[in-house]
């Protein structure tokens, strides 16, 4: 899995049948180089094939292919167990048909047939287009696996991943789900600290901690329709810039853009059909102790109330990793990756697209 934060790849493996998770591995994030980081980023938003587009793709895949080799280097007792692999690849574009009626789509690069051939293991890939070809959002897709974790679990049930850009599953006690994306989670904040201080992200929030919060950007920033749009609905890493926080000191706009993911979360409350009473948080947001205290008191709600998933057992680290290997299993059986009320596409639908080994 390589998301948003486009900072390396992060490797997991499940056994699964598609419906229920029976082992979870660790997991291996191989960091990308610098270097790579700003060719992802110079071709986000494209939207036609080029040279330049298939030299990066070629190298992305190869860096797949290599992570997995390290991946089960380090955890030798998964070789020879592992027969599928799902590949996200890296989101370029992403047009869903609610915001863009004509010319709708989503373009995650990667070549899942270089990878099988690489690792010589059969791939899924593409898992987002047939939903956003038949009107869905494309996104979140984790929210199935959310739902497949969190089966014994008491409910009404949250689950907020907060990567690049934050998404939320809500779970009913009746089998409901509902998911869509919350707004910039790490994404902008780390873009900030990259841009100012040479630094991946902000360690703790603790930058962020000393700095002032400019309520005039936050009030202009949440004057965007799309908060108060009803789900489901998704964003693309593309639709906000760390360039509303530009003349800021770097405390200052740590402080600013933090205080925005933590209430673009709190908000998507608004939408749940009944309040959960847990909120579980993964992804690397939620290491950040600061925007986890700005969630917190958001919320209204204790710590006890807002915690990180490794609080009951999963990983918060490799969970969308983990949900890309489930995903892959029941695309192979035709079992749903997504439904009406998690990317809005009109019935249950299965996708993504099978490369063999050979």
């Amino acid at each position: 899995m390589s998301g948003t934060s486009m900072d390396g790849i992060d490797v997991a493996a499940v056994r699964t049948d598609g419906v229920r998770i029976l082992e979870r591995s660790p997991g291996l994030f191989v960091p990308y180089s610098e270097e790579f980081t700003e060719k992802l980023r110079s071709i986000l938003g494209s939207t036609e094939p080029s040279q330049k587009i298939f030299a990066i793709q070629k190298e992305l895949t190869d860096l797949h292919g290599a992570a997995f080799f390290k991946f089960v280097q380090k955890f030798t007792y998964l070789k020879g167990l592992i027969n599928l692999i799902g590949f996200h690849g890296q989101a370029i574009l992403h047009r869903p048909p609610s915001k863009f009626p004509v010319g709708f789509r989503t373009w995650q690069i990667g070549d899942g047939a270089l990878l099988a051939r690489l690792t010589g293991i059969d791939v899924v890939a593409n898992m987002r287009e047939k939903d956003v070809m038949a009107g869905g959002e494309g996104a979140p897709l984790v929210s199935l696996y959310h739902q497949a974790l969190a089966k014994d679990r008491e409910k009404p049930l949250t689950i907020v991943n907060i990567g690049g850009t934050s998404n939320v599953t809500w779970l009913g006690k009746e089998g409901e789900i509902l998911a869509f994306d919350l707004g910039p989670g790490n994404g902008l904040l780390n873009d900030w600290m990259s841009e100012k201080a040479r630094q991946a992200f902000d360690e703790s929030g603790k930058t962020a901690a000393r700095g002032h919060v400019h309520e005039d950007i936050i009030k202009t920033f949440f004057d965007s329709p799309y908060f108060s749009r009803k789900p489901p609905k998704s964003l693309d890493r593309l639709d906000y810039s760390k360039d509303i926080v530009r003349g800021l000191s770097l405390e200052d706009g740590a402080a600013t853009l933090t205080e925005i993911a933590a209430i673009a979360i709190a908000r998507g409350r608004e939408f749940f059909p009944e309040p959960p009473l847990k909120w579980l948080l993964t992804g690397g947001g939620a290491h950040n102790e600061f925007l986890v205290q700005r969630l917190q008191h958001h919320l209204g709600l204790t710590p006890a109330q807002v915690q990180n998933v490794e609080s009951v057992g999963w990983s918060s680290d490799f969970m969308e990793a983990e949900a890309w290997a489930f995903l892959a299993v029941r695309s192979r059986k035709g079992l749903p990756l997504s439904l009406p009320t998690t990317t809005g596409v009109p019935h249950a639908m299965t996708g993504g697209d099978f490369f063999k080994a050979h």
